[in-house]
C-alpha cells in the first residue's frame, strides 16, 4: 500500500474513532438535559462513525487472528502507559496543572493494568479462561473476578463500577 495512502487511512481511523466517542458524551450529555431525540441523533451518528473506522482498520489489513491483536493490544497499552503517558505527567508537573496531573497518572495506572490483562490472556490463550471483569466509571480501572471495595486507581467506591460478564 502507498504510504500516503496508509496514512490517510490511519488519520480517517483516529478521526472517525475521536468523532464516535466524543459524539456518546455528547449524547450522555443531551440525554441529561432531557434532550432524547437529540441524544437519539448523536448516539446513530455516532455509530455511523464506528462503521467508518471499522472499514478505514479493515482496509489497512489492522484485523489480524486473535492472538496477533492480543499481542499487538498489549504493546500498544505497554507503549502508552510507559511512553506516552510518563511524558504527559512530566509535562503536567512542569505546568503546576493538577487536574491533568490526575489525569494523566491515573490513566498511566490503568494503562499498566491493561497491558497486565492483556499479558495474563496471551499466557493462558489456550485455555480461554473466563472470568467477569468490573470497570471503574471514574478512572477505567479494570478488576479482574473480584469487584473491590474501592478502586485501587482512584478510591471510586464499588458503586461506580460497571460489570462485563458477557
Amino acid at each position: 500500500m502507498d504510504d500516503k495512502i496508509r496514512e490517510a487511512l490511519q488519520q480517517a481511523y483516529v478521526g472517525e474513532a475521536k468523532a464516535a466517542l466524543r459524539l456518546k458524551l455528547f449524547a450522555d450529555k443531551a440525554d441529561t438535559e432531557g434532550y432524547k431525540q437529540m441524544a437519539r441523533l448523536f448516539r446513530v451518528i455516532a455509530f455511523s462513525e464506528e462503521i467508518h473506522g471499522k472499514r478505514a482498520l479493515r482496509v489497512l489489513k489492522e484485523l489480524k487472528t486473535t492472538e496477533e491483536n492480543l499481542v499487538a493490544s498489549f504493546e500498544s497499552e505497554k507503549a502508552v502507559a510507559e511512553i506516552a503517558y510518563d511524558s504527559f505527567v512530566k509535562l503536567a508537573e512542569q505546568a503546576g496543572d493538577k487536574p491533568a496531573l490526575l489525569h494523566f497518572s491515573q490513566s498511566r495506572d490503568v494503562e499498566e493494568t491493561h497491558a497486565k490483562l492483556y499479558k495474563q490472556a496471551m499466557n493462558h490463550f489456550m485455555e480461554e479462561r473466563e472470568t467477569v471483569y468490573h470497570v471503574c466509571k471514574v478512572c477505567g480501572y479494570v478488576a479482574d473476578g473480584v469487584l473491590p471495595d474501592e478502586c485501587p486507581v482512584c478510591a471510586a467506591k464499588k458503586e461506580q463500577f460497571t460489570t462485563f460478564d458477557q
